[in-house]
Parts: C-alpha cells; sequence; structure tokens
C-alpha cells in the first residue's frame, strides 16, 4: 500500500496485510462489496471490528471514505482511501474527488501492471535483452541477460554499464558505427563479447531494433543479443587450421607414408596403433632425422581428432622470448610490436593435436606454463587475465636426453613426468639396415619423378656402401644423399660417390691416442658430419 505523509506511519504498519470481508473498515469493505464505503464516524460503525477500530482510534483516525479500483474485466486491483481526523461526511464535492483521485489511482496500477507484463515477455525470452533510452542508455535488461552477467537491475542501469560488461576492445571497435546508428535511429546489429559472471567472455550478436510512438518519435531501443561464441571459435579455429595447412603444404613432408619392414620399426608402428585412439601424451625419443614428426602425423591420423588440426610447432626455430606467444598467444599490447590479438598454436590445434618439436629447448619459464596447460587445460595469453580452456592432445618429441636435462636443472622433473606418459623411441637407420633397400627405392622414384628422369637400377656397390653406412643424419641425411645423386645420375642406372660418406672410426681406435690428436679427429668429424648434413 501506499500513504501519504499525514498518515501516520504506525497506523499503515498496524493495518498491513488488511484482510477483506463484509465488515472489514471502509477498505475491507469496499473491496469486498466492490461498492464505495463512507463511515463518518469510525467509533460507532459497524463495518469496524473491534481490533481494527481500536488501532484506527489510537492512531487519530475518525472518518474514513473508500472507493474501490476496479479494472476493465471487473478485478478488484485496490481501494483508494480518504481518512480524517474528526467527524466528516462528504458532500458532492468531495465525492468527485474521491473519484478523480481513485481514477487517477487505477490508471497508474493499471499501467504499473501492463508494463510489468511487458517486463515479463523478454524475462520468458531465453535470450540477452537489454531496453535502451533513446540515446543508447540502458534502462532495463531481461533475466536472462542479469543471470549471465550477474549483474543486478541497478548495475545494469548505471552509466558504466557498457564498460562492465563488454570486451574493452569491442567498446572502441564499434564505438563510433553504434553511435552514428543511434543518432540516425535506423536498426543495425554488431559482434561483441559480453563478460560472463564466471569471470570468461562469449561473443554475442547484437541486433538494435528502433521504437516509435504513433507520430513516428523514437522512444526507446530493444537490443537482443545471441550468443554466437561457438561459431566465432570455429570460425577463428578454420582459419588457424587452414593457416596451418598452407604452412605444410609449403614445407614439404619426410615422406607421405611410413617405409619400412623391420623389426624394430614393426615394434614402434605397434606401438603407434595401441596409443592412436586414446588421448594419452606421447612422447617420441629419437635422433635427428629419424621420422619423428613422421610418427606424430601418423598417431594423429589414427585418433579420433584425425579430422582436427595437427598443428606443429619448432621449439627450437623460436626465440625464447617469443615461444610463449607462440604457444598461448597474446593480447594487444602486451608487448611492443602486439598490435592485435593473436591466438597461440594451442587455441588454433583445438580439437585436435599439437606436435611440441624438440621440447628439450623451451625455456624454464615456458615449461612452467606448458605444464599448467598439460594439468589445467586452460591457457592464459600473453598480456591477459582470462583463462581459455583447450581441449588439445599433445605429443612431444626430442632429440635430447631429458633424463640428464632434468638431472642438470635444465629441464623441469614434473614436466617430464607429465610429458612422458607413453614414450616411444624410434631407431636409427643403422639399426634398421633392412629398411634401406625399401627407402632407397621409394626416395629414388620420388625425387626422380621430379626431376623428370627414369632411373631403371641401383648399382649393387652404392646398395652396399648405402647398408655399411652408419649415418648419423640418419633418414634425413639418406633423403638428401639420393636428391644430389638423383641430381647428377646421367642414364638410368643410379650411383653415388664413395667420397660423398665418411667411414665409422671404432671406438677402440682412440683408446691410446694422446688426448690431443683424439679432440682433433673428433673436431674433424664434428666438422665433417655438419659439411654433409647441410650438404656443404
Amino acid at each position: 500500500p501506499c500513504a501519504g505523509p499525514r498518515v501516520p506511519a504506525a497506523f499503515t504498519k498496524a493495518i498491513t496485510p488488511f484482510p477483506i470481508g463484509p465488515n472489514r473498515g471502509s477498505c475491507g469493505t469496499a473491496a469486498f462489496t466492490k461498492e464505495r464505503v463512507i463511515i463518518p464516524d469510525i467509533s460507532s460503525d459497524p463495518k469496524w471490528p473491534d481490533e481494527i477500530r481500536n488501532v484506527a482510534l489510537e492512531h487519530g483516525v475518525r472518518a474514513a471514505w473508500s472507493e474501490p479500483l476496479i479494472s476493465k474485466d471487473g478485478h478488484v486491483l485496490g481501494t483508494f482511501c480518504v481518512s480524517y481526523g474528526e467527524l466528516r461526511n462528504p458532500d458532492s464535492r468531495d465525492i468527485e474527488l474521491i473519484e478523480a483521485a481513485a481514477n487517477i489511482a487505477l490508471i497508474a496500477i493499471e499501467r504499473e501492471r501492463y508494463e510489468e507484463e511487458l517486463r515479463r515477455i523478454p524475462d520468458a525470452i531465453p535470450n540477452a535483452i537489454v531496453m535502451m533510452n533513446p540515446d543508447g542508455s540502458s534502462f532495463y535488461a531481461n533475466k536472462a541477460l542479469l543471470d549471465y552477467t550477474g549483474l543486478s537491475m541497478d548495475e545494469a542501469r548505471s552509466a558504466d554499464f557498457r564498460t562492465r560488461v563488454f570486451h574493452p576492445e569491442d567498446i572502441e571497435r564499434v564505438r563510433e558505427s553504434r553511435q552514428n546508428s543511434i543518432m540516425t535511429g535506423a536498426p543495425f546489429e554488431n559482434e561483441q563479447r559480453v563478460l560472463g559472471k564466471d569471470g570468461k567472455y562469449r561473443w554475442y550478436l547484437h541486433r538494435y531494433n528502433p521504437f516509435r510512438d504513433a507520430q513516428g518519435r523514437l522512444v526507446r531501443w530493444y537490443t537482443t543479443g545471441t550468443d554466437i561464441d561457438d561459431r566465432k571459435r570455429s570460425e577463428e579455429r578454420m582459419r588457424n587450421e587452414n593457416i596451418a595447412l598452407r604452412e605444410d603444404i609449403v614445407r614439404s613432408s619426410l615422406f607421405e607414408e611410413i617405409v619400412g619392414s623391420s623389426e624394430s620399426l614393426r615394434r614402434v608402428l605397434v606401438q603407434v596403433s595401441k596409443v592412436a585412439p586414446t588421448d594419452s601424451t606421447v612422447l617420441i625419443l629419437g635422433e635427428t632425422g629419424t621420422g619423428k614428426e613422421l610418427i606424430a602425423r601418423a598417431i594423429h591420423n589414427r585418433s579420433k581428432r584425425s579430422a582436427r588440426a595437427f598443428i606443429r610447432v619448432n621449439c627450437a626455430a623460436i626465440p625464447p622470448s617469443l615461444i610463449a606467444s607462440e604457444l598461448f598467444g597474446h593480447e594487444k599490447g602486451s608487448f611492443t610490436g602486439a598490435l592485435q590479438r593473436r591466438l597461440g598454436r594451442f587455441e588454433s590445434a583445438d580439437g585436435g593435436t599439437l606436435f611440441l618439436d624438440e621440447v628439450g629447448e623451451l625455456p624454464l619459464e615456458t615449461q612452467v606454463a606448458l605444464l599448467r596447460v598439460l594439468q589445467e587445460r586452460e591457457l592464459e595469453r600473453v598480456g591477459g587475465s582470462q583463462t581459455v580452456s583447450v581441449d588439445v592432445r599433445v605429443i612431444a618429441a626430442t632429440n635430447r636426453d631429458l633424463s640428464a636435462a632434468v638431472a642438470e636443472k635444465i629441464f623441469r622433473e614434473d614436466l617430464f613426468y607429465r610429458l612422458n606418459v607413453f614414450p616411444i623411441r624410434l631407431p636409427a637407420l643403422r639399426d634398421r639396415a633392412d629398411d634401406i633397400p625399401l627407402l632407397v627405392e621409394y626416395l629414388i622414384d620420388r625425387y626422380a619423378t621430379k626431376a623428370g628422369k627414369r632411373i631403371r637400377k641401383i648399382s649393387k656397390d652404392t646398395l652396399t656402401l648405402f647398408r655399411s653406412y652408419h649415418w648419423p643424419g640418419n633418414i634425413r641425411e639418406l633423403q638428401n644423399v639420393i636428391e644430389r645423386a638423383v641430381i647428377l645420375c646421367e642414364g638410368e642406372t643410379f650411383t653415388v660417390e664413395e667420397a660423398w660418406f665418411t667411414p665409422v672410426v671404432p671406438k677402440s681406435a682412440h683408446a691410446n691416442v694422446p688426448l690431443v690428436a683424439d679432440l682433433v679427429e673428433r673436431e674433424k668429424e664434428m666438422i665433417e658430419n655438419a659439411l654433409r648434413e647441410t650438404m656443404g
């Protein structure tokens, strides 16, 4: 109920709530009978029960006139009451005053009920809805938006509402176009990120529709927000997958398929077939050039993630100062040159597989962040404070002895155990000599086709040389040698020059050699191997 300032507050409190009935004072009786009730003297009128009469008299109320407020459909919405501190009968002017005041109260109540009904409609809609004044300031937010943001209605009406719920970058991006559209009064839409009560942003499509009165004047704006976060993430992921695919096409792969039938290779392939269907982290160990990326791709292609991206990161090829940004992404302005927000490789690989090649080269501070992603399945971009959930399978590879790196305190022990869930050790090419003829034949065919040459056979001496050589650069070195030989080949017989190879020096040969001579010989061998791997 509402009461005027001259009505004693204690009296208002004493009759709230007030039951209705045939003899319940002026208001209770008027509401019950739907007729006007005039009581000139409360002290003697039988419509006032003693307990209510005494309360009225104690607070100086002696006369009361009540008018029922009845809606168009016949429902009692309340009563309008005029009370006096002395005995009094109304004259015709008093009756007109009561009727006029009651009519005003009825209009106000019905309008409030109508607006309440209008507000209930947006609350029943699952989309976020905001009603705004003609100048773009908000005055109402529906239940869906309040539930998502965790804000109160008063906070939704505040002047800083937009800065509290929208991403700062988006506010700046749409500021001018939004203001221009509001000034013109034409419908418009934009995409912005909205902050939820969980502290995370989601993308919403906002449609602004103007509402005009009968004279065409802009009365208010209705803004609806539709969650498009999944769509935006899919689009962004697809863009990154396309970038990764283009990079993959540009970077020629070692093999289109795994070639070989040796026992050591078969053991590796058995391990691949067992671990591929799982989501377990895999650590691939092996010397440089043994085909670690090829095995990682085989695991991905045989997994339930094969339809999603396979993202490769060479941890040794990225400067330490940029590796965190490359892996986890960065926010705009997080460092010099960060002109816009950028997704890292983890987000690009969301739903797919991330291959961390040369993981042993990661700086210690990046190792800490990587461990968190592996444990919590969430990350923070460089310069950001919001966590981003990712669903990524990690396959790591290294040619380093990580156990020794742990002992030397240059690789975290907890990260090593997190990566070493399912280790696969690849054999060196010298340990799978039975595969060399197959590999040679495959690579000759590959490079001869590319060079437009026809090579029908392989020199027996060449094949013997290939099998006896120790291949410090493994399959990558074999690939380089064959590509060079195919280029130089003049006929249909494939041959190589023995001078291209350095014979293996048995370890025992160094046993009785003076230290200085031993070091010189080792240095010479390392230089020759380096020149051979880089083709000079």
